[in-house]
């Protein structure tokens, strides 16, 4: 699944030109992001934190596949949030559904760093997808 709804505005991103990393809170897993190797071809914008979650093992809830349809990828952005695309006016409107909102929230799948700096992101509890389907 996955993929680009065409019913949203597209988020104005600035693509990273250098290798950085993303720590995953609660379960402190840092992963280096080569921003050569985009996209992971998941879920979420080329870049995008859920992108990058998903290409490293890291599940975050994504129940619309990553198009800006829902709020279940809402993840909050501890370090690093202005080097972070603007969030649009669709991805503010899901935000507004979203448990747990704070000043810090985004959607992982609408929010790709410039890689200026390290992140820190946590996944909130109910955003943990543990589920994995047998291979």
């Amino acid at each position: 699944m996955g993929g680009v709804n065409p019913y949203i505005t597209q988020p104005k991103v600035k693509a990273p030109t250098k290798p950085y990393k993303i720590t995953f809170l609660p379960m402190n897993k840092t992963v280096e992001v080569d921003p050569a190797k985009f996209p992971y071809e998941h879920n979420g914008l080329p870049g995008s934190i859920l992108d990058i979650a998903l290409g490293h093992g890291i599940e975050i809830d994504h129940a619309c596949g990553g198009v800006c349809a829902c709020s279940t990828c809402h993840v909050y952005v501890k370090q690093g949030l202005d080097t972070i695309n603007e969030a649009t006016e669709e991805e503010e409107d899901q935000l507004e559904e979203a448990p747990g909102l704070k000043p810090f929230s985004r959607l992982s799948c609408q929010s790709v760093p410039d890689g200026t700096v390290d992140l820190i992101v946590e996944i909130p509890q109910w955003n943990r997808n543990l589920v994995q389907e047998g291979k």
